[in-house]
């Protein structure tokens, strides 16, 4: 049997940490097994469902590259299909139309609340035979089975029984002629083959009132996998309180996806005390079997440990593509005119530990100066730090060569013959032609800005600071 998953997110909002997680949880099992990897979109929700969040959750898993290899399926394509299911359960006995007003139903449970009764549907219309004019609207309810038992073994949570007593009957299409939620999933799982479905324990409730219906049209059922839910840093269920729980708002902060998968994989899954995990050795490595049954803990620095990590770990040329996107965002979209960014990364991922903070520091190769950093123009621009500015320029202005090994000879030439340290050299000429007194080298920073650039900035820095 050829192991086959999904990812089926409701697009009534963007892909957070917890969907990113049983995304990733679903592909890497379909990948561990050789199987397939299905996308399918539950938008029947069309009140709540937004092309919008379709689009964010399709770009995320792009960004997160889990490629998969059916889809993406859309319910609402598929209406034709569930109508058919509908009208076979019909025929068969296994579906009623129900006429219960929303009045009669909202009185049934408050009524039973009342009396600390479980609030359930009680089949008033299950063999109703009364007549109703065609214009009286009316559901359509699953005849949920009324004796035995529900029975499963979950991967995570272990065995699972739920009495059929408990569990009324579900309304599978609305009085409006949508089916719902619980009913399509068994068909699209039924009709694409689904033999493992992974996703939230907020699910489980559904599980059994969905295995009935999977029985009822002869459907196999399949394994379950519900993961435990995700805590915030403090503790409590993890929220929008919490900070960036969008996926794509961690691109926007500057995380790599690398980083991002190797966490996510780490939120209820281990490998021994493994911390660090390639794409590859995670796929390798990961079987449900090995899924926690507790909560898992959010822990924004460990997250921010892997990303400075993967900064410098990843090739530069990797890193660089995602430093493209960030300068494309602030507004650097002719990289002609700086350095290849495969070298802003390389001199900055020591220095930085977010994308977004590279980005913000490489800022300078691509644009002109508009201002020099007052912190460091007080500590650094002295009395007599315009001559070096000047001597500088000279000396440069004759370099044959322009990489940072000559330009740091020739600047520790001019330290030596004034007598200085490098810092009451170096320093200012950070500022003169990057703003900032924070860089990588003196000779690497010259090199990134290049020949024409540098000598230009120091000119006008001996201009305004020797005004």
């Amino acid at each position: 049997m050829e192991v086959k998953t999904r990812f089926a997110p409701s697009p009534t909002g963007f892909l957070h940490v917890g969907g990113a997680r049983t995304a990733l949880f679903s592909w890497l099992y379909a990948k561990h097994c050789k199987g397939q990897f299905v996308l399918r979109i539950e938008d029947t929700d069309r009140e709540r469902s937004t092309q919008e969040a379709i689009d964010a959750i399709i770009d995320s898993m792009k960004w997160l590259e889990l490629n998969w290899d059916e889809g993406p399926y859309y319910q609402t394509k598929r209406f034709d299909r569930y109508r058919e299911v509908i009208d076979k359960l019909l025929a068969e006995g296994k579906a009623y139309k129900c006429y219960c007003t929303k009045e009669r139903v909202d009185a049934l449970r408050e009524e039973q609340k009342a009396k600390g009764l479980k609030q359930r549907y009680d089949g008033h219309c299950r063999d109703d035979h009364s007549e109703h004019s065609p214009d009286e609207p009316y559901v359509i309810r699953f005849r949920n089975p009324d004796d035995g038992v529900v029975a499963f073994d979950d991967m995570v949570k272990g065995h699972i029984e739920v009495k059929n007593s408990e569990l009324d009957d579900l309304i599978i299409q609305r009085s409006d002629g949508t089916p719902t939620y619980n009913f399509c999933v068994v068909v699209d799982d039924w009709d694409m083959g689904i033999t493992h479905v992974i996703r939230g324990d907020d699910h489980v409730n559904n599980t059994p009132r969905q295995i009935n219906i999977y029985k009822a049209l002869g459907a196999p059922v399949p394994v379950f996998c519900h993961l435990a839910m995700i805590l915030g840093d403090d503790g409590a269920k993890l929220s929008k309180r919490h900070g960036a729980v969008s996926v794509m708002q961690y691109r926007e902060d500057g995380f790599l996806p690398e980083a991002l998968l190797n966490y996510l994989v780490r939120l209820g899954w281990s490998h021994g005390d493994q911390e660090v995990f390639s794409v590859e050795e995670m796929i390798n490595l990961f079987t449900l079997d090995a899924i926690t049954k507790s909560a898992s803990g959010f822990n924004t620095k460990k997250l921010e440990w892997l990303n400075a990590h993967y900064m410098k770990s990843l090739p530069a040329q990797t890193v660089a593509k995602e430093l493209v996107w960030h300068l494309n965002r602030i507004g650097v979209t002719d990289l002609s005119l700086g350095p290849d960014p495969e070298l802003v990364v390389k001199n900055y991922c020591e220095r930085t530990h977010t994308l977004k903070e590279m980005a913000q520091k490489a800022l300078c190769y691509y644009q002109e100066i508009t201002e020099y950093d007052p912190a460091g123009v007080k500590k650094w621009m002295k009395e007599g730090s315009v001559d070096v500015l000047k001597d500088a320029l000279a000396t440069l202005s004759a370099l044959s060569s322009w990489d940072a090994q000559s330009i740091d000879a020739q600047l520790e030439i001019i330290a030596k013959n004034r007598e200085i340290g490098m810092g009451k050299v170096g320093q200012p000429l950070r500022i003169a032609v990057t703003g900032s007194a924070m860089s990588p080298g003196i000779g690497d920073t010259m090199m990134l800005v290049g020949r024409e650039r540098t000598l230009k900035r120091i000119e006008k820095a001996i201009e305004h600071f020797g005004a």
